[in-house]
């Protein structure tokens, strides 16, 4: 075929390529090859080339990030992306905002469960329209303690994420900080009669500036990613 391409070779030159052992770094991708496979299908495939260079690194696996994204482009595989358009829903209000102050002050940890809960919804756009997805989470084990989807994005929706969080938990008067950003729902306008019931203590920080919701946003992008998962790859 290389003379029929009218490339000159040697015969020798031929044979001693052919016969010559894998190299250390072909060994190597053979290794990695199935890990990375591995890691990617555990987690849906929603894994892109830095998560799996981060997980392999937790289970003791010294691999460059530049490797694993080189040998996904040969798998043909790849994560998937939460998409970067962003809607403005709305306005800040700075009155409302000095009434309510951020008392968690940018700290999204919590010593104990039932402390400290950030609220925050995102939107997943389906095949026969869009579903909306509230979530509650605890900062301290970053569980999801209460959840809520629905076809609208009416106070409806938040409010009933928080009723399931209240009923799951054992909530006492004065322990809990409920915590959202003021994103399209940021106030929750019928939520004081849930807070006083429940004994938590309702504020909200800015509309989504900074890291204001950085926990509900980590979850709810990831609920969008894993909506685009695919089936599993094979090694």
């Amino acid at each position: 075929m290389l003379r029929e391409a009218g490339v000159q070779i040697a015969p020798s030159t031929y044979y001693e390529v052919k016969g010559r052992p894998p190299s250390a770094r072909a060994r190597r991708d053979e290794e990695l090859i199935p890990l990375i496979i591995k890691v990617y299908n555990e987690n849906y495939q929603v894994y892109g080339a830095r998560k799996i260079w981060e997980e392999l690194h937790r289970q003791g696996r010294e691999v460059a990030r530049c490797t694993v994204e080189r040998l996904m482009r040969r798998l043909g595989i790849r994560g998937v992306s939460r998409g970067r358009a962003r809607r403005r829903t709305t306005v800040a209000d700075r009155a409302a905002a000095a009434g309510r102050p951020d008392l968690l002050g940018r700290d999204f940890t919590a010593p104990a469960p039932n402390q400290r809960w950030v609220a925050d919804f995102t939107y997943v756009p389906i095949a026969t329209g869009t579903v909306y997805a509230a979530f509650i989470v605890d900062c301290f084990s970053r569980f999801i303690v209460g959840w809520r989807l629905a076809g609208h994005m009416r106070t409806d929706l938040p409010l009933d994420a928080l009723e399931m969080a209240l009923w799951q938990r054992n909530v006492h008067s004065g322990q809990l900080v409920h915590h959202s950003d003021r994103g399209t729902q940021g106030e929750f306008n019928r939520s004081s009669q849930h807070l006083e019931f429940g004994g938590v203590d309702g504020q909200a920080g800015g509309v989504d500036e900074g890291v204001d919701g950085q926990v509900g946003d980590e979850v709810a992008g990831g609920a969008v990613a894993s909506a685009g998962c695919r089936a599993p790859v094979l090694a």
